[in-house]
């Protein structure tokens, strides 16, 4: 992977790559795994207060804080090698931001459908929540797996994935809530993490692709998203609170800002690699990491909290992903040591579906009633063995499906 072969490499959001960066794949993977280890640790009693979200009414973060930053963070990584390698294939502009829309659509459809599961009602709609979500996240499966090349079985792969559109679409139909004692459809007040990333990946590239040939681009932006994001957390702008996402999906800047973090990133190593300048690539990545971490510093009087994204929060997260990339970048793709690696690295290479395999799992329990597991073994040390092993079997399930040709691509 690291010898520049062609290879295809499919992030959160379907970014592919004809070259495949080890160093992405193994950043996106550690990022699942540990995704997938603290929300399940969050159900388990008795653990000490920085192993789970920090309040939002308290100046603090803990690492679980950083989990949904480095999402974002190596999305913007991956950003600029995406619209290179579509724009390759099809010049064409305005195909290019139909398929970005279509990604940030299937990815806020998707977390929509996480969101809302357990506020289905059963005397509204005709299957429980749980149910629901299931059939939901597997219809959406079957028409985001990327099927393979067959003359033999082209029409049952077709028939699958548009069987899963059909499907997604009659269960998005059916679904029903209670809401000030009346039946209402999906609650769009929290798009889950899926869709703010949906929501932060069009805000992102409606500052990323017109301006993507201009060399400094990435870091102006930058600087505007922290910028208004700072202004926003002193309260000077006050509207990004007012609006919802689906009108203003720039938020108060911080999402997009962690982003274009990881454009500015991508562009430092990635250039380095072509020009074969390494020893330049990380001076600068951990110049550029300091940078941030400082920054974060002197804004700290605007607070620290990933409830409220403020400025401290979004730089001290992109500093260390910087930082953990710059690592990983020396590790796997300078001196080539991914053996290590190998327990993540299908996680990061077919991110999307393992990130839905816990919610399957979840979902799958909740239609059956079977509690034993949430009942059981969740407190103190039990708990956390139990939430290793249930970590390590959601990265074995990710490692057999990917084995089996089961990608999901946006």
């Amino acid at each position: 992977m690291t010898n520049g072969e062609p290879a295809l490499s499919t992030g959160i959001a379907g970014q592919t790559t004809s070259t495949r960066v080890a160093s992405i794949d193994v950043f996106r993977g550690l990022t699942m795994a540990v995704m997938i280890f603290v929300n399940a640790l969050s159900s388990v009693k008795g653990m000490p207060w920085w192993t789970e979200h920090a309040p939002g009414n308290v100046d603090v973060m803990t690492y679980v804080d950083m989990v949904f930053p480095f999402f974002l963070f190596i999305l913007g990584v991956s950003m600029p090698i995406a619209v290179t390698q579509r724009l390759k294939r099809n010049p064409s502009e305005p195909q290019l931001w139909a398929h970005i829309l279509l990604r940030s659509l299937s990815l806020i459809v998707l977390g929509y459908v996480i969101a809302n599961a357990e506020k289905a009602d059963m005397r509204l709609m005709p299957l429980s929540g749980g149910l629901w979500a299931f059939l939901a996240l597997l219809s959406a499966s079957l028409y985001l797996n990327v099927y393979p090349k067959s003359e033999r079985f082209t029409r049952l792969f077709v028939v699958l994935k548009y069987a899963g559109l059909i499907g997604l679409v009659i269960l998005l139909g059916l679904f029903r809530r209670l809401s000030h004692g009346h039946a209402a459809w999906l609650d769009p007040s929290y798009p889950e993490i899926l869709g703010l990333i949906g929501f932060s990946y069009v805000a992102s590239s409606i500052l990323y692709v017109p301006t993507r040939r201009w060399p400094w681009a990435a870091v102006a932006w930058f600087t505007i998203m922290i910028t208004f994001c700072s202004l926003s957390a002193a309260k000077v702008i006050a509207f990004p609170g007012r609006l919802p996402l689906y009108l203003w999906p720039f938020g108060n800047g911080a999402m997009p800002a962690i982003i274009m973090a990881g454009v500015v990133t991508s562009s430092i190593f990635l250039q380095a690699a072509s020009e074969k300048k390494t020893r330049r690539a990380m001076l600068t990545g951990g110049g550029f990491a300091l940078t941030l971490l400082l920054l974060g510093l002197l804004l700290t009087p605007l607070g620290i909290s990933k409830i409220r994204a403020t400025p401290t929060w979004c730089l001290y997260s992109a500093g260390a992903a910087v930082l953990l990339f710059t690592v990983l970048y020396w590790l796997c793709d300078v001196r080539g040591k991914t053996a290590w690696a190998d327990f993540v690295r299908p996680a990061g290479a077919n991110t999307l579906l393992t990130y839905l395999l816990p919610d399957l799992w979840y979902f799958i329990f909740l239609a059956l009633g079977f509690a034993y597991l949430d009942t059981h073994l969740n407190a103190g040390l039990p708990g956390v063995l139990k939430t290793v092993c249930f970590t390590a079997l959601m990265l074995w399930f990710a490692r057999l499906l990917t084995r089996a040709k089961i990608r999901l691509q946006i």
